[in-house]
């Protein structure tokens, strides 16, 4: 299916968790791969890259030949002693529209980026360079963790961590996200009138508490 800005938009709505619980708990990814600060989200269709490791090559031509609105998802190779990314290549994806970065590998530059406002997610922060070989691949299927990352499935993230929604299950996702808002409205409201969890799931007779 085409991933329409509407689409785009609806689920920008959701937190990740909401979205990984709507989607059966699947397509969450590794949880070590957060945001740089607490506060970035991000929200777009993912442009996957693969780095061979400590290099970043391949990421100077993704953030060129990606579009407005991209997310670009890296796979570094496993190999985490690198900054593969840092304030000058933010600087030049957000000039260019690019919605954000998430990358199984480490970045540097860290306050630089948090400054400009550029979402970046990664694994973490390592000051180290990389080399400029230019071997990798572009918007192919990458896998992180245990998802397999397609062009053009959406990509959203925020304090929780990031999840994938593939661009097939888009509006059934943004219909059950909806459905789980809606319960958990009705939880708070049953909360705020003085019931337990216990009690309004029932575990208390379940469980016999």
């Amino acid at each position: 299916m085409t991933v329409t800005p509407e689409i785009i938009t609806a689920i920008g709505k959701f937190s990740s968790a909401t979205l990984h619980e709507a989607m059966g708990k699947y397509y969450d990814l590794p949880y070590g791969i957060k945001p740089i600060s607490p506060k970035m989200k991000v929200c777009g269709t993912a442009y996957t890259v693969k780095t061979i490791p400590c290099d970043n090559t391949i990421l100077h031509r993704a953030y060129a030949y990606a579009n407005p609105g991209d997310v670009l998802v890296v796979d570094c190779s496993g190999y985490y002693e690198a900054g593969y990314w840092g304030d000058l290549m933010s600087l030049g994806a957000k000039t260019r529209g690019i919605a954000g970065l998430v990358i199984d590998g480490c970045v540097r530059d860290a306050d630089d980026i948090e400054a400009m406002g550029f979402p970046v997610f990664s694994r973490g922060l390592c000051i180290k360079g990389t080399g400029k070989h230019g071997d990798g691949t572009l918007n192919e299927p990458i896998t992180l963790g245990n998802v397999i990352i397609k062009p053009g499935d959406i990509i959203v993230g925020d304090r929780d961590g990031v999840v994938v929604v593939p661009q097939e299950k888009a509006l059934e996702t943004i219909e059950k996200a909806m459905a789980r808002e809606e319960k958990e409205a009705n939880v708070r409201k049953e909360l705020l009138e003085g019931k337990t969890s216990l009690q309004i799931y029932g575990w208390d007779k379940k469980f016999g508490f």
